[in-house]
C-alpha cells in the first residue's frame, strides 16, 4: 500500500484543454495533532519532508510511511516568518520559501538552502540565503486592488525558481503571476513571466503551491479545491500549455503537492474545524 495508505478515486481524464473533471477522495488518514499546518511538502531520496507557516516553529520534519515523524530538524537562526514551501533539487537539497506575504507588505522574502548532507543532523544553522524581491512591486502595500504579491507556491527547473502568485486583491478574478529568479545565493529580482486567471473564488481558485514532475514535464498547481495539469510546455509560461482541471469534491485548506514520482502526486491539507489535516495520494493518467 502507498504513503499513509491512502488513494483517491477518479474519473478517466483525457489530453485536451482546460478539460474539467471530478474528483471523490476516500480513506483520508490523520496527521499527528503537532502538524495541523502543512504548507509545503517535498518528496527527497524516497524521503517526504514536511513545514508548517507562520506561527510555527522553524522545523523540517521527515514523516514515515504511515504518516509518523520519524525526525525533526531545528533550522537555527531562522525565523518562520512564512514559510510557505518547500521544493528540492536532483542533488537532494531541500529549499524553504519564506514569502507568505498576505498583506503584501514584506520586504524581507527569502529563499533557504538546506543541503543534502545537513538532513541526518538534528540542527542547522549553516544556510545558502536568496534575497528576493518582487522587480514590479513598488508599493508596500499596494492598493487593494493590486495586492498580487503573496506567494505560497515554487518549484525548480533548470536552475531557476518559479513562483505563482497567490492574489488578495479586492474584487479578486483568480489572476496569478509566474515570476522566474536564478537560484544563486544573495539578492536576486523577480522576474515576471507570465500572468493567467484561474476563476473568480478566491476560496476555490488561489494558487496555494505547485510542483514540477521528476522530468521536469509535468506542472500542477493546486488550490483549496482545484488541481491543474499542465503539460507539453516548450517555454517558461508553462500555463500556456494542454491542461487539465480537477475539481476535489471536498473544499479542504489544500497547500501542499509534490511528486512522489512520474504519476504520482502527495497533497495534504491544513486541519480548520476539525476538517482536514491529512496527506493522501492522487494518481495522474
Amino acid at each position: 500500500m502507498n504513503l499513509l495508505n491512502i488513494f483517491l478515486i477518479f474519473t478517466t481524464l483525457f489530453s485536451c484543454k482546460n478539460e474539467v473533471n471530478s474528483v471523490t477522495s476516500t480513506d483520508l488518514i490523520k496527521l499527528p495533532k503537532n502538524l495541523k499546518e502543512i504548507s509545503g511538502m517535498t518528496y527527497v531520496d524516497g524521503k517526504l519532508w514536511v513545514i508548517q507557516d507562520q506561527g510555527n516553529k522553524n522545523k523540517l520534519y521527515n514523516l514515515s510511511a504511515d504518516g509518523k515523524i520519524i525526525k525533526t530538524i531545528v533550522l537555527k537562526n531562522l525565523e518562520n516568518n512564512d514559510w510557505e514551501a518547500l521544493t528540492s533539487d536532483s542533488d537532494g537539497n531541500i529549499y524553504v520559501g519564506d514569502f507568505g506575504n498576505n498583506d503584501n507588505m514584506r520586504e524581507n522574502l527569502a529563499i533557504y538552502k538546506i543541503k543534502k548532507d545537513d538532513l541526518t543532523k538534528d540542527e542547522i544553522s549553516d544556510y545558502e540565503t536568496i534575497q528576493i524581491n518582487y522587480k514590479d512591486q513598488v508599493d508596500f502595500p499596494p492598493k487593494k486592488k493590486n495586492l498580487l504579491y503573496d506567494c505560497e507556491s515554487f518549484f525548480l527547473k533548470d536552475g531557476y525558481f518559479y513562483l505563482f502568485t497567490k492574489n488578495r486583491s479586492k474584487n479578486f478574478d483568480g489572476t496569478s503571476h509566474i515570476y522566474k529568479v536564478a537560484n544563486k545565493p544573495g539578492k536576486q529580482t523577480l522576474d515576471l513571466k507570465g500572468t493567467f486567471k484561474t476563476c473568480g473564488k478566491f476560496h476555490e481558485c488561489a494558487i496555494t503551491d505547485a510542483a514540477i514532475s521528476p522530468s521536469g514535464n509535468v506542472v500542477v498547481l493546486l488550490s483549496n479545491r482545484k488541481l491543474w495539469i499542465y503539460n507539453n510546455f516548450k517555454d517558461e509560461n508553462f500555463v500556456k500549455t494542454s491542461s487539465k482541471e480537477i475539481d476535489f469534491d471536498t473544499f479542504t485548506q489544500r497547500e501542499g503537492v509534490t511528486f512522489k514520482d512520474e504519476k504520482t502526486l502527495f497533497i495534504s491539507d491544513e486541519k480548520t474545524k476539525k476538517i482536514g489535516g491529512t496527506i493522501y495520494e492522487y494518481k495522474l493518467d
